[in-house]
């Protein structure tokens, strides 16, 4: 077997323990599942397992931070991309369901075990959480000062809208009655009625257009008084 096969074999091997950590961490918790656990799960001795991993500890960092990267990622993207608030925390709700979603055993060992990582590794953790806790208060923030939300409190705001998309992997199936997209379409709806924004609508994108020299005057916002005859104030 020539070294592109051995390498080859050993990726395989090692996505193999990693998985089933990911699968027993999720349904046992990171302290009750052992090293012979996950080695027996793989076909292994325990000993064995050594040969591929270096510790427990760093499977267990090796899932949370996929998953944080993951988060922070979609969440920095749909922030880069979107200037218009209400727009933004749509689109930040439906990368949240997403990430929990499409690999729900690792959601529950991202949310449920980053504190079983040492310290140093916990703060780690920690900060990439402060960091896409801050996309969405940002957003919520950008709303209330656009007048598209109405919340006297962003950060208090910001922790109910995680609060509700963190439960998820609590009662997310795969196999249940609602997909994702219909869970993102309910958390957004109930979101934006928390936050007083169910009847206005989104801000479409600016569109260019040839000026005429007699330009329209803008429309006027639902129940405002009526112009002055021919004013445009």
């Amino acid at each position: 077997m020539n070294k592109r096969s051995l390498g080859n074999l050993e990726t395989s091997r090692r996505a193999a323990i990693l998985e089933a950590a990911k699968r027993l961490f999720a349904a046992r918790g990171y302290h009750a599942t052992s090293v012979r656990d996950i080695a027996a799960a793989v076909d292994l001795q325990g000993g064995s397992l050594y040969a591929h991993i270096a510790s427990k500890e760093d499977l267990l960092w090796e899932l949370v931070s996929r998953a944080a990267e993951r988060f922070v990622g979609g969440a920095a993207a749909v922030e880069a991309e979107e200037p218009d608030p209400r727009r933004r925390l749509r689109r930040l709700v439906e990368a949240h369901v997403a990430v929990m979603t499409s690999d729900p055993a690792n959601a529950v060992v991202f949310h449920h075990e980053w504190r079983a990582l040492p310290p140093e590794r916990r703060a780690a953790i920690a900060a990439q959480r402060r960091t896409y806790e801050a996309v969405f208060r940002r957003a919520i923030a950008d709303g209330v000062r656009a007048g598209v939300f109405q919340v006297p409190d962003p950060k208090f705001a910001t922790l109910l809208v995680l609060s509700l998309g963190n439960w998820l992997y609590q009662w997310y199936r795969p196999d249940g009655p609602l997909p994702p997209e219909a869970i993102s379409a309910r958390f957004i709806e109930l979101i934006e009625r928390a936050l007083g924004a169910c009847c206005v609508p989104p801000v479409e994108p600016a569109r260019a257009t040839a000026s005429t020299g007699n330009d329209a005057a803008p429309p006027r916002p639902a129940g405002a008084p009526p112009r002055p005859n021919g004013g445009a104030a």
